[in-house]
């Protein structure tokens, strides 16, 4: 009889944005952004996670950092690769005698092509087996929701470079769509709106730290400022303007109207008797994206169905991916899929 030892069985959701691990019997322990900084000769791996972060905009020409998942799938291979080793050997140890089962967190609108570099990304990192699980599946069971009920759920993940909306019954997606607008795209139009209006340039950073204090996409009860730091765009030199919150209304308007369009020809595609149960229970709002203030509010007057955020948005995923792993452990230490529907078992990269 063969037991997994403890650790053995990873969740991981590596995001546009943040990169997170779920670690069987302790929960989340790891907890980054999703960014690597590396030599630009040989690829050799200098920082990670925040300490990567730290160092954007500000490397030598020897060194870059960055982002090797752009819009919720792999932009740079090896580094994806690279990253994910380090990441187990971080979290599980270099000596270890088991290699974990690990499943992967992949959204919903890649390709077969996207999804199969993400899944070989895993083997090549040290993977003993690896299992593909739907972002919006893994959001939903996270978030609590009664996945393998016969009934109707609605999940919307709006994470770093993707959202992800889908209908989830009996343990399956029913219906879905992705659109390839996130917190990167609100960041681009915060960036685009002051070069516009205030002749002012600013860099990621600042622009997220902007949607971070005071994005709102709806009226606020007091209305917020901020100073924003940036370059002026005639003389070159620094300078600092107020933002208002009210103003974020306007700056937010375009990728949020894409985000409701593809989310209304979701609830368009769905059979009667689910979209009867999620008019009754609402939809459910998790990742980064579900954060920005009264953005529930906001969608359920759009789309005429009630709406709530998750208890924790930002770990909606790497939670229910974690708990998934969970669910398959068999006594006898195999594993198997208990709902067939949400993954065909584990992802054999021969085929």
């Amino acid at each position: 009889m063969q037991w997994f030892g403890l650790g053995t069985a990873l969740g991981i959701d590596i995001g546009t944005s943040n990169l997170m691990v779920y670690q069987q019997g302790r929960g989340i322990v790891l907890r980054e952004p999703a960014m690597v900084a590396v030599t630009r000769s040989d690829g050799k791996l200098v920082a990670i996670g925040e300490d990567a972060r730290q160092m954007l905009g500000r490397t030598p020409g020897n060194i870059q950092a960055v982002s090797p998942v752009r819009a919720g799938v792999i932009a740079n291979y090896s580094v994806t690769t690279t990253m994910l080793r380090h990441i187990i050997d971080r979290v599980c140890g270099r000596g270890r005698l088991v290699h974990p089962t690990v499943a992967m967190c992949l959204p919903s609108g890649a390709t077969g092509v996207e999804r199969r570099a993400v899944l070989d990304a895993a083997h090549d990192a040290g993977a003993r087996r690896v299992y593909p699980l739907l972002a919006p599946v893994a959001a939903a069971i996270g978030a609590g929701m009664a996945v393998t009920a016969p009934q109707g759920n609605m999940i919307v993940d709006i994470g770093g470079g993707t959202t992800d909306i889908a209908v989830i019954s009996l343990g399956g997606m029913v219906t879905g769509g992705a659109v390839r607008i996130g917190g990167e795209q609100f960041d681009e139009a915060i960036i685009r709106y002051l070069r516009r209006e205030y002749n002012l340039i600013v860099g990621e950073r600042m622009a997220e730290e902007v949607k971070m204090q005071i994005g709102a996409v709806d009226r606020l009860e007091m209305e917020l400022t901020m100073e924003v730091r940036g370059r002026d765009l005639m003389d070159g030199l620094p300078r600092t303007v107020r933002l208002r919150s009210e103003e974020m209304r306007e700056i937010f308007a375009e990728p949020l109207t894409a985000i409701c369009d593809k989310m209304r020809q979701v609830l368009e595609g769905t059979p009667p008797e689910l979209a009867a149960d999620i008019m009754e229970r609402g939809m459910v709002l998790a990742g980064g994206g579900a954060l920005l203030r009264h953005i529930d509010r906001f969608l359920s007057r759009q789309l005429g169905v009630p709406a709530r955020v998750a208890d924790d948005p930002l770990s909606c995923v790497v939670q229910g991916a974690g708990r998934y792993l969970e669910s398959l452990q068999r006594q006898d230490g195999g594993w198997e899929p208990t709902a067939p529907s949400v993954t065909g078992g584990p992802y054999d990269r021969a085929h």
